[in-house]
């Protein structure tokens, strides 16, 4: 049974969301993700920030197989990512 902390958890919902890009600064996000409001607000005056993971996080998703890479012939650090069934088997059983 592998353990995850909540940082990694949260990197791994994202992950099953979309695939991952990466960002300046060290950071992996969804393609062309932005700032968005949140639905049930009529004004529009809050804005959701965007959900990213950092490239630590994604490494130890990565070497625990939760997480893997789409094109492997492409560099490695800008190649986007992608959540195993692994990954996908984890959430099922730890909701």
């Amino acid at each position: 049974m592998i353990e995850l902390t909540p940082t990694q958890i949260r990197g791994l919902k994202l992950a099953k969301d979309g695939d991952l890009f990466p960002q300046a600064a060290k950071k992996w996000t969804h393609l062309n993700a932005e700032v968005t409001y949140s639905k049930t607000d009529r004004f529009k005056e809050r804005p959701q920030k965007i959900k990213f993971l950092t490239t630590t996080t994604m490494n130890e998703l990565t070497e625990l197989g939760l997480i893997e890479r789409n094109n492997v012939e492409d560099d490695a650090d800008q190649d986007p990512r992608k959540i195993t069934m692994a990954g996908k088997m984890w959430l099922l059983q730890n909701k």
